[in-house]
């Protein structure tokens, strides 16, 4: 039964992980770099989330993949970059790992994929990740509305 949503908070997917979870009055969390550092600057103070004591976008990256049961990588296509990192991280640590490409799912297909593979792998911790807003600007809009259907059927 899933009972917190983490996340590196970056723009775009992280962030929409969050955000669905805050819309939906559901737990949340995550690692931030030093600085709540961002793509597009310091993340805002609002959210509650804890500071890496480096800058770097990895450890921050490893820190949430070890802190979750399990993560979830929307992108659309072929997983890249700190995705591609988010999954390797996932495998080092022998943690589940789910990768959404968008372009192949419709929101109410990822959404009830995700509910499955929560309850097949007993998921408790969910941490959200994926492209950012500035390599893809549909991304959040995506990952908010997938979220927020496995969230009102948690």
């Amino acid at each position: 039964m899933l009972k917190k949503i983490i996340s590196g908070g970056q723009t775009g997917a992280d962030i929409a992980g969050i955000d669905a979870a805050i819309a939906h009055d559901f737990p949340y969390g995550g690692w931030l770099p030093k600085g709540r550092r961002t793509i597009e600057g310091p993340l805002d103070v609002k959210y509650i989330m804890r500071e890496m004591p480096t800058r770097g976008y990895p450890k921050r990256t490893e820190q949430n993949v070890m802190d979750s049961d399990g993560t979830v990588i929307f992108q659309q296509g072929k997983l890249s970059g700190g995705s591609d990192l988010t999954r390797k991280l996932a495998i080092k640590h022998g943690k589940p790992w789910l990768h959404l490409d968008m372009k192949k799912l419709s929101i109410d297909e990822a959404g009830e994929e995700i509910i499955g593979w929560v309850k097949k792998n007993q998921i408790e911790t969910l941490n959200v990740a994926g492209k950012s807003a500035s390599s893809d600007p549909e991304i959040y809009d995506i990952v908010f509305g997938v979220m927020g259907r496995v969230l009102i059927a948690t």
